[in-house]
């Protein structure tokens, strides 16, 4: 079963395949609270299924190259890494908008990707902190976010998430090393070494159908025993907790004052 249903009935969906004896693919977020996310994952373990979380750019060819790349430490140590998911959407009509529905705004929606690939390509996260922009819509969830955070190893992460600007950047990842430059774009891919001056390419862009049949070869592989799951529960509980922590930051947001001021 394929759970493409709405954030807030992930689980209650999700949950009735499994103990159906189903394996489950259930679409990013994997639920809206950590407490739901143990349930499922208590649920697939009592049902002995399968149960993956989708999140289509860890199959992203490029995006697997490049985590290649920072493997080899041909850029050194990675030090910085900005995403950005920002397109002008009129939401006000979508259930995204409904945070009954949806569990949050753009953080929950596109933030999940970010997240996952944060993890994928910088490992484990330990803090996060994240701000909401000017509401420009209207809407009763925020439609533009600003995320910092750290992987277990101190590289910074910027994530910058909007429904209601444009960035014109072609590059939706960009990894700063000790040693280089990588981007990750959606029409082409490249790195290059701190001391060359010609830039590598590595990748053709972005191609969903690419990403959502290598995410989907994943998941049979995996009933059949083929395969390891490229994204593990422990992978898609993680997420839910990081976007969960990040909503509780920005709630609980302070900021200071400039000393003398």
């Amino acid at each position: 079963v394929i759970v493409c249903t709405p954030p807030s009935t992930h689980r209650s969906v999700a949950e009735a395949a499994l103990l159906a004896g189903a394996h489950v693919l259930c679409e990013k977020p994997l639920t809206i609270s950590l407490e739901d996310a143990a349930g499922l994952h208590q649920a697939a373990d009592r049902a002995g299924r399968v149960l993956m979380m989708a999140s289509k750019f860890r199959y992203v060819s490029d995006v697997v190259k490049a985590r290649g790349i920072l493997k080899s430490g041909l850029l050194g140590e990675p030090v910085l890494l900005e995403n950005e998911f920002c397109a002008r959407v009129n939401m006000s009509k979508r259930w995204n908008s409904d945070p009954g529905i949806s569990g949050g705004g753009v953080l929950i929606d596109n933030g999940s990707h970010s997240v996952d690939i944060v993890r994928y390509l910088a490992g484990p996260i330990e803090k996060i902190k994240a701000v909401f922009g000017k509401p420009a819509q209207g809407l009763e969830v925020e439609d533009t976010a600003r995320l910092f955070a750290y992987s277990h190893d101190g590289t910074m992460a910027s994530i910058d998430l909007s429904w209601s600007i444009h960035k014109e950047n072609p590059f939706y990842i960009e990894i700063y090393g000790t040693e280089g430059t990588l981007q990750v774009g959606w029409k082409k891919s490249r790195y290059r070494q701190s001391e060359k001056v010609d830039w590598v390419d590595f990748g053709f862009g972005y191609d969903k159908f690419q990403a959502v049949g290598a995410q989907l070869a994943n998941f049979l592989d995996t009933i059949a025993g083929r395969a390891e799951p490229l994204i593990t529960m422990e992978d898609a509980i993680e997420s839910v907790r990081v976007i969960q922590t990040a909503y509780h930051t920005a709630a609980g947001e302070r900021w200071e004052g400039l000393i003398g001021g």
